[in-house]
């Protein structure tokens, strides 16, 4: 039995006045201890020190009303009894002190226990830790009631009326104290769970920005492991995907920390024997905790329990109505994955089935794209002949052994070196140089060295800087830097100025260079393919081109033939250049007689075909139907003599009459004006429109207008 507690002398024997100042300093004390704490076990604890002084009492409880389950709960207890409650005990709101005092805000108050006939069940407890009195007063503020609070003592001491007024002035204190405690926690909390729905919202957010960002399924998978970690506590996740065509899951991304290669990638397990098989199959997210998770024959459940996890939550994956995997996790804590967890959970999995669907959907394009690419290209190997240049048509036994060298040159990083004379087609090669090449998915840029001036030749080639010279109000970028990662191609590089040529030599050695008037260095990856039609040798002879330079340039030489070393290629050449032609001109040419064809097979072309080219569109424009006519009097022989006599005589059948060839052919003004009469007449003398002659010739209203006036058009009267 608790020893009996001694009054303090203090207490005893104080004058009714020093008592009475006494409790309103405790009072005052209390009052400021309520301002300073918001803590209850704390603020209790100070409450019964400052009351000891004033009031004598051998335990001091706390019990507040649980509208939540109805029930009156011990928070506080400050107490000398033996073998107490602890703090949290619940009790009914029936047949209780507390839930009676609660209930109807009166003081229930015990002179003596041994008396006392009301709540005996209660009365017999306390009776047995030797109480002999005690009070409780109901704890009530002007908004609501919050419980009551209790004291009594060891003592055969009756509670006196002015003890009892005093304590229910200190329960109105504690009251509001109690009150602003429980608003604070409520508080406190609220802002948790603020705080805990912004960062799911932040994660959610995270979330979508992966998704939105990548069509790579490991890479999605790895942003949202990497999210879920911040704001869900687990130790496994995977992804599991069902296969169609076998029924089975595979396992297509997963994350264990700790066990690198504990599972194999696209491991298969059966839809039946896993907790991820059972929520795909009930479209319901799955909650499996402790020896539930033994229930299932899956193997990576059985190694996963080994390793201590606990708790497992499947989610599924659901587009438009199919379900066709599942979003994992795991810990090792039995009371993980709450029911907001599941709800985050829920939300993550709907964007990530959009994500998964369209990172599947586009793998499969792909598969499909290169299955179509590979197709493609053994259609084209079969339809191809043995070299196929675009443009480049011809099939002598010199193009060929070109055509073998570009073949050969293409798919590596060499420069090369174009030769031949003017109007071979060197830049159709460089073309095809590129086209052949790895680099054909990026730019082919072309620059005449000889078509630009001196001065402004290195600002094309390199760029320039703001304020570099005179003129230049912006920063340009050269065509090196356009060409990055694609080819350059240097035609006419033998004019290239001596000064430029150190930088053009640095470029190909180091892929590096500065802008005109700046000092940052570029890097680029170019292949510079360069074109000449001049004796490169011959000028690093005279030092008019640097060796280095041209050793450099010249890593891959091509000789391309000139025409007339390919004269079968003549005949391949025109009727090319005529359908072209004809195309281009809105002209119905389709015949081309056999002495114009030998003709231009006989010519030297010194201009190559470039010159050829130029002939046929102006011979196609002069014919007026459907054969070809062809000026020959423009072609010289090698002699210097034009070419007619046998053949003028032998082409009568494409004259309209038997007079010389020169005497028949028009004038190019003349054959002009007949060209346009008759797409006059055609459109009947309709100029402008869709269906009016500057239309039916390719030209504008205004030029046609023009042209007519200068020929002495007019429509007639």
């Amino acid at each position: 039995m608790a020893e009996p507690v001694v009054s303090p002398p203090e207490v005893a024997f104080a004058s009714p006045l020093e008592h009475s100042r006494r409790q309103l300093e405790a009072l005052l004390e209390v009052s400021e201890a309520i301002a300073q704490q918001r803590d209850l076990p704390a603020l209790f604890h100070d409450l019964a020190t400052r009351l000891h002084s004033v009031i004598d009492f051998d335990f001091l409880s706390l019990v507040l009303h649980d509208p939540a389950r109805n029930v009156m709960r011990l928070h506080v207890l400050e107490s000398r009894l033996p073998n107490e409650k602890a703090t949290g005990t619940e009790s009914p709101v029936e047949n209780n002190p507390s839930g009676w005092v609660w209930q109807t805000q009166q003081p229930f108050v015990v002179a003596d226990v041994e008396e006392e006939t009301r709540f005996p069940e209660f009365v017999n407890r306390i009776r047995e830790h030797n109480v002999r009195s005690l009070a409780i007063i109901p704890l009530t503020t002007a908004q609501r009631r919050l419980g009551a609070m209790g004291f009594g003592r060891l003592e055969p001491q009756r509670i006196t009326d002015t003890e009892l007024q005093f304590m229910q002035r200190v329960a109105g204190l504690v009251a509001v104290a109690v009150d602003n405690a429980l608003n604070f926690e409520t508080s406190q909390a609220y802002q948790s769970q603020l705080a805990r729905e912004r960062d799911r919202l932040q994660a959610l957010l995270e979330i979508n920005n992966v998704l939105v960002t990548t069509r790579d399924l490991p890479e999605v998978f790895r942003g949202i492991v990497t999210t879920l970690t911040r704001v869900i506590h687990h130790d496994y996740t995977s992804l599991a995907l069902l296969d169609p065509s076998s029924g089975l899951l595979k396992i297509h991304a997963l994350d264990f920390p700790g066990h690198p290669g504990f599972f194999q990638q696209e491991t298969t397990i059966s839809r039946d024997g896993s907790p991820a098989g059972r929520a795909i199959t009930t479209g319901q997210p799955l909650l499996a905790r402790g020896a539930e998770l033994d229930r299932y024959a899956s193997e990576i459940i059985h190694t996963l329990r080994k390793d201590g996890l606990q708790n497992v939550c499947c989610v599924p994956l659901i587009t438009q109505g199919r379900t066709f995997g599942s979003l994992n996790l795991a810990s090792r804590r039995l009371d993980a994955f709450t029911p907001q967890d599941v709800e985050l959970l829920q939300q993550v999995a709907a964007q990530v089935a959009i994500a998964v669907e369209n990172a599947l959907a586009f793998k499969e394009i792909d598969v499909l794209k290169n299955k179509l690419a590979e197709e493609k290209l053994y259609l084209e190997e079969e339809i191809r002949t043995e070299f196929n240049f675009e443009e480049i048509v011809g099939e002598s036994p010199a193009l060929k052994r070109a055509l073998a060298q570009v073949e050969l040159a293409a798919p590596a990083g060499t420069s090369v070196l174009l030769l031949g004379e003017t109007g071979t087609g060197k830049e159709l090669f460089a073309r095809a140089i590129h086209n052949l090449s790895p680099r054909r998915d990026r730019t082919f840029v072309k620059i005449n060295c000889a078509a630009i001036p001196s001065g402004l030749l290195e600002s094309e080639l390199f760029g320039h800087e703001r304020g570099a010279f005179t003129g230049a109000i912006s920063q340009k970028i050269g065509r090196f830097e356009l060409a990055d990662r694609g080819t350059l191609f240097l035609d006419e590089v033998g004019d290239l100025p001596l000064d430029l040529q150190p930088k053009l030599l640095r470029v190909l050695q180091e892929q590096e260079f500065e802008r005109l008037g700046g000092n940052r260095t570029q890097r680029v990856d170019v292949r510079v393919v360069a074109a000449t039609n001049q004796d490169l040798s011959k000028q690093v002879a005279e030092r008019t081109f640097r060796s280095d330079l041209y050793y450099r340039l010249n890593v891959f030489p091509i000789q391309i033939p000139a025409l007339r070393e390919r004269v079968e290629d003549i005949p391949l050449l025109v009727r090319y250049f005529v359908q072209r032609f004809s195309r281009r001109l809105n002209k119905a040419v389709e015949y081309i007689p056999a002495d114009a064809m030998e003709a231009l097979s006989q010519y030297s072309w010194p201009g190559n075909v470039r010159e050829l080219e130029n002939l046929l569109e102006r011979a196609v424009l002069l014919s007026p139907g459907k054969e070809l006519r062809v000026p020959l009097s423009e072609l010289k022989s090698a002699t210097g003599s034009s070419i007619v006599g046998a053949e003028a005589s032998s082409s009568s059948t494409s004259l309209t009459s038997s007079a010389s060839l020169t005497s028949s052919i028009p004038t190019l003004e003349e054959a002009e004006r007949q060209h346009i009469l008759r797409a006059l007449k055609q459109t009947q003398w309709r100029i402008a429109g869709p269906k009016g002659a500057a239309i039916l010739l390719g030209m504008k209203r205004t030029t046609l207008q023009a042209r007519m006036h200068k020929l002495g058009i007019r429509r007639p009267i």
